[in-house]
């Protein structure tokens, strides 16, 4: 599968931005899709996962502040960030998984990435 992210920018401290991506699989409803990061320090978190079987999965970071969300018809997952903060800051990679149980943790492995898109947000 084919991923390609957009919609990354530099934004200040609490400011709002929203991130797509866009698939090219053919069963695309049953992927389980999902948005990594990967910090400034070089470690890579996972952020939101999202799936028809398990609905979604957040980590506590962003929790109450990102919205992931999916268009199976326009083969699109996509991660809504508001009140962003410095620490949000780093490299976003979408991510699927043909196998819907991946999404039951954030710590599983996905079988599929994009390239990444630069996220940076400023005090």
């Amino acid at each position: 599968v084919q991923l390609a992210e957009s919609g990354g920018v530099s934004v200040l401290f609490g400011g709002s931005l929203i991130l797509s991506c866009v698939a090219d699989a053919f069963t695309y409803s049953n992927y389980c899709l999902a948005w990594f990061r990967q910090t400034v320090a070089l470690l890579m978190e996972g952020v939101a996962s999202i799936s028809t079987r398990f609905g979604t999965l957040y980590d506590d970071s962003v929790k109450g502040r990102f919205t992931i969300s999916r268009d199976d018809a326009q083969k699109t997952v996509y991660l809504q960030m508001n009140g962003l903060k410095p620490e949000d800051s780093g490299t976003y990679y979408c991510a699927a998984d043909s196998l819907p149980h991946t999404c039951r943790s954030l710590y599983n492995h996905f079988e599929d990435w994009g390239k990444g898109i630069l996220v940076t947000v400023s005090s």
